[in-house]
């Protein structure tokens, strides 16, 4: 049994989400929301909350035990970048480039069964 969530267009960089998946990947749920709480960036409260989401559909949709959980996978994918009209930021030789607003694309897929953690 599977249970997903999602999070999209998240006003964060992948790269800065991503430090954090990688932390609680192929966690149990207990320990990965214990971890989320103490870990000082801004992408914690947002894997945090999608976590929840995906117990609480685990939960109710299949009937599962929620500290039987365990963490499948966390994907981070890269969403439309905003890109501001006037905005520019100055670059070398008298250049300007535009300001890129990155965001981000957050799927976590926890199972009932399992998995070995690799190190």
């Amino acid at each position: 049994m599977e249970a997903k969530a999602k999070i999209r267009f998240l006003r964060m960089s992948p790269k800065k989400v991503r430090v954090v998946a990688n932390v609680i990947k192929r966690m149990d749920v207990n320990t990965a929301l214990t971890k989320l709480k103490f870990i000082n960036k801004a992408a914690a409260p947002h894997l945090n909350k999608v976590l929840k989401s995906a117990i609480n559909n685990a939960t109710k949709n299949f009937g599962v035990d929620a500290d039987k959980l365990f963490i499948k996978d966390v994907i981070v994918d890269s969403g439309p970048i905003l890109k501001y009209a006037k905005r520019y930021i100055p670059r070398a030789f008298g250049r300007a480039s535009q300001i890129h607003k990155r965001t981000s694309h957050i799927t976590i897929i926890v199972t009932d069964n399992k998995i070995i953690r690799s190190k």
